[in-house]
C-alpha cells in the first residue's frame, strides 16, 4: 500500500492536477492520496485573518481565491457538481469571515478551507482520469489536542479512526494539514503540516511506502538556488534526512519522518512534473555512507545567551531555564554551555503561523533569574553525513577553510550525522558554496 501526498504546486492548476492524477492512475497501490491547498491559497487565507483589512482588500483576496478554483473547474469535462460544492464552500468561507472571533480557533477553521476546496476539485479530476476515489474529511481521522495553529496529533486515536474509515481495496482522497480536537473544533498541524499528515496516515494504515510529490526532483546535496552545482541524492538514510530537514532542507517538513520511521515506512520524494525522474528514497540503511552527504543553510537565527553565577556547581539551573522556554513552546536548536553561561540558538525565520518569538513576557521571566543577551541575524550551517563524530580531520579542515570568517557557535560530537555552526547571516551563502565545492564537488 502506498500513501501519496501532493503539495500545493502539484495541484495548483488544472494542468498540474492532471499530471498528479496520471501519477495516481499509473499505480493501483496508491490507495490513500493526501492533498495540500492549491498553491497560494493558504497564504491568502492567512491574510484574510487580518482583522485590519479593509472591505476592498478582503474582497480582492476572496476574488483571487474564487478565481483560482473556478478556473480549474471550467476546464473539467463535467464540473457541474463540483462547481456547486466549491461555491458552497466559498459561501461558507464568507460567512466564517463575518463571525466576530479572531482567535486561533477561528483562524484554524479559516485556513482549513484551502484543503477542503482543493480536494473537492481533485476528486473530480481523478474521476475523469479513470480513478474512482472516496472523499474523506481528514478531521474525522486526524485527531489532535486543542493547541490551535500547531496541534499535536493523538497517535492512538488516529490509528483507530483510520481503521474505521480506510478499508482494504478501496481508494481514498483526503486533506493534509487539518484535523480536529475532541470537541470537533478544526485544528491545524502548522505550516508544512500536510507532509506530517501524510506520514501519520502512512503509519496508521501500515503503508509500505509514503510518497511526497513536490516541485523538485528529490532531495539535493544543498539548495540549488544558492549552489547551482548541487545534485540530487538518490538514496539517503532516515537519520541523515531527519538532520537535513531539521536544519534547513526545504523539501521535507522537519516532523515528517518521525511517524514513517516508527512505522517502518519507506519514503520517496519526487517531482510531480517530472515523475520519470528517480527522486530520492529514504531508507534505514543506504548502499553508501559518505562522510559528507549534504549541506544546509538556515537564515534568520537568533542567539540567546543567559548568564548567572547561580549556575556554578548548582543543579537544576538548566532545568529551570528550559522549563521557561518549554512553557512558552519555544524550541531550541543548538546549545553550548560554560560554567556560568548557556548559549542557545532559536529559529526565528518568518512563518505566518508558527513563528518563534521572544515576547516581553518570556524575556521578563528569564531576566528574573539570569542576565540575558539577544543577538539576531545569524545563519546556521549544517554538514550532514555519516560517522562525523569519529572521522579524523573534519574539524581541522573545516576551521582552516573558514579562518577568514567569524564563527559564533559550533556543535560537533553530539551526533554522528551532523556538524553545525553559526555564522553571520551575510556570510552564510558564500560559506555554503565554499563547503559544497570542497566536500562534495571535489
Amino acid at each position: 500500500m502506498i500513501v501519496s501526498k501532493f503539495g500545493g504546486t502539484s495541484v495548483g492548476s488544472y494542468a498540474a492536477m492532471q499530471h498528479s492524477a496520471s501519477i495516481v492512475a499509473a499505480e493501483p497501490d496508491r490507495k490513500l492520496v493526501v492533498i495540500s491547498a492549491t498553491s497560494g491559497t493558504t497564504n491568502d487565507l492567512v491574510a484574510l485573518g487580518n482583522s485590519e483589512l479593509s472591505y476592498t482588500e478582503r474582497e480582492e483576496i476572496l476574488m483571487r481565491i474564487e478565481k483560482r478554483h473556478l478556473e480549474i473547474i471550467e476546464q473539467l469535462k463535467d464540473g457541474e457538481e463540483v462547481d456547486k460544492q466549491v461555491r458552497l464552500l466559498l459561501t461558507e468561507l464568507r460567512q466564517h469571515l463575518e463571525q466576530i472571533a479572531r482567535d486561533k480557533r477561528w483562524k484554524d477553521h479559516l485556513v482549513a478551507f484551502g484543503e477542503l476546496l482543493s480536494t473537492r476539485i481533485f476528486t473530480q479530476v481523478l474521476g475523469e482520469a479513470g480513478v474512482e476515489v472516496e472523499w474523506l474529511d481528514a478531521r474525522d481521522m486526524m485527531k489532535t489536542d486543542s493547541h490551535f495553529g500547531q496541534a499535536d496529533p493523538d497517535l492512538k486515536v488516529i490509528k483507530k479512526k483510520c481503521a474505521k474509515y480506510v478499508q482494504s481495496g478501496k481508494r481514498y482522497l483526503t486533506q493534509g494539514f487539518i484535523g480536529s480536537d475532541i470537541f470537533g473544533n478544526t485544528t491545524t498541524l502548522g505550516r508544512g503540516g500536510s507532509d506530517l499528515s501524510a506520514s501519520l496516515f502512512a503509519e496508521a494504515v501500515e503503508a509500505d511506502m509514503l510518497e511526497i510529490w513536490t516541485d523538485v526532483a528529490g532531495i539535493y546535496t544543498t539548495d540549488p538556488r544558492v549552489v547551482p552545482a548541487a545534485r540530487p541524492i538518490h538514496e539517503i538514510t532516515f537519520d541523515e534526512a531527519a538532520e537535513l530537514s531539521v536544519f534547513g532542507g526545504k523539501v521535507l517538513h522537519p516532523a515528517t519522518l518521525k511517524p514513517a520511521m516508527r512505522g517502518g515506512v519507506k519514503v520517496r520524494v519526487a517531482s510531480s512534473s517530472e515523475p520519470n525522474k528517480k527522486g530520492t528514497v529514504i531508507v534505514h540503511e543506504a548502499g553508501d555512507a559518505p562522510v559528507i552527504r549534504a549541506l544546509s543553510l538556515r537564515k534568520h537565527q537568533t542567539l540567546l545567551t543567559v548568564k548567572s553565577l547561580d549556575m556554578l556547581h548548582q543543579y537544576g539551573y538548566l532545568a529551570k531555564l528550559f522549563q521557561v522556554l518549554a512553557n512558552h513552546k519555544i524550541s531550541v536548536d543548538l546549545v553550548s554551555t560554560s560554567e556560568v553561561s548557556v548559549s542557545l540558538t532559536l529559529d526565528t525565520a518568518v512563518s505566518a503561523s508558527n513563528k518563534v518569538e521572544l515576547t516581553s513576557e518570556v524575556v521578563t521571566e528569564l531576566e528574573s533569574f539570569c542576565e540575558l543577551k539577544i543577538e539576531k541575524d545569524f545563519s546556521l550551517i549544517a554538514m550532514i553525513g555519516n560517522n562525523l563524530n569519529n572521522t579524523a580531520g573534519i574539524s581541522g579542515k573545516l576551521f582552516n577553510m573558514l579562518k577568514g570568517y567569524n564563527i559564533r557557535m559550533v556543535c560537533h560530537g553530539s551526533s554522528e550525522n551532523n556538524v553545525c555552526f553559526l555564522v553571520n547571516q551575510e556570510d552564510g551563502e558564500e560559506i555554503l558554496q565554499l563547503l559544497h565545492k570542497e566536500f562534495i564537488e571535489d
